[in-house]
């Protein structure tokens, strides 16, 4: 039965800090086109194509996948 202070019934999981962050950080979206891409392996840095993941862009010098500086 519910207890009437938004916790939902007792052992039903749905407790308490459920609501925000259920899309993950920052809020299901990504970082936005400002920034750049980092190569881990060699440096390289390349500017963030728009809608395309620095995880899906390769280094132009070594061909490690980038990460998001």
């Amino acid at each position: 039965m519910p207890r009437g202070d938004g916790t939902g019934p007792m052992g039903s999981g749905w407790g308490r800090g459920r609501g925000r962050g259920w899309r993950g950080r920052r809020g299901g979206r990504g970082m936005g086109a400002v920034g750049s891409c980092v190569c881990p392996s060699c440096g390289t840095t390349v500017p963030h194509q728009p809608g395309v993941p620095c995880a899906q862009m390769t280094c132009p010098r070594c061909g490690t996948k980038m990460v998001r500086e």
